[in-house]
């Protein structure tokens, strides 16, 4: 059962994530304050509402996974979980309901895009950690392989 938990819940919450961040730059660059402001409701409700839970469960499942195993690709995914749960709680989760407060209230001023650019930075840093603790669960699971070093 860990097993399955770990592996929707790790297929959901990147994809959520991704498309968070797709979606906030393809609305920024084309679309309307109206288009902005669905976007940053439908983000923190239902958004939130799904990636939270699959990013607890996520982290949950792999901890209880990953105790009786040792190595340096689960070392790696250990050491990146405390950055993207930071990341996540203080940076992108606060964004998010402030973004979605002021484009309500029509407030698209200096403030709201510096908040807007902080908030990109942190979800491109998420993305990457989750895709290379993706990868090295792939790795970990035996369905991708490390690459191997070329002698020159």
């Amino acid at each position: 059962m860990p097993r399955r938990v770990h592996l929707i819940a790790g297929i959901l919450a990147p994809l959520c994530i991704a498309i968070f961040f797709t979606a906030t730059v393809l609305v920024e660059l084309f679309g309307t304050h109206a288009a902005i402001t669905q976007l940053k409701s439908l983000i923190v409700t239902p958004g939130l509402w799904v990636l939270l839970p699959c990013l607890a469960s996520t982290g949950a499942s792999g901890m209880f996974l990953g105790k009786s195993r040792k190595g340096r690709l689960l070392e790696n995914k250990k050491k990146r979980m405390p950055f993207i749960t930071a990341n996540g709680l203080f940076v992108l989760v606060p964004c998010a309901i402030l973004l979605d407060r002021w484009a309500s209230a029509g407030s698209f001023d200096t403030t709201f895009y510096a908040v807007q650019a902080l908030e990109l930075v942190a979800g491109a840093t998420n993305v990457t950690l989750v895709a290379l603790n993706v990868r090295d669960g792939l790795r970990l699971a035996g369905r991708l392989r490390a690459p191997v070093p070329r002698l020159s």
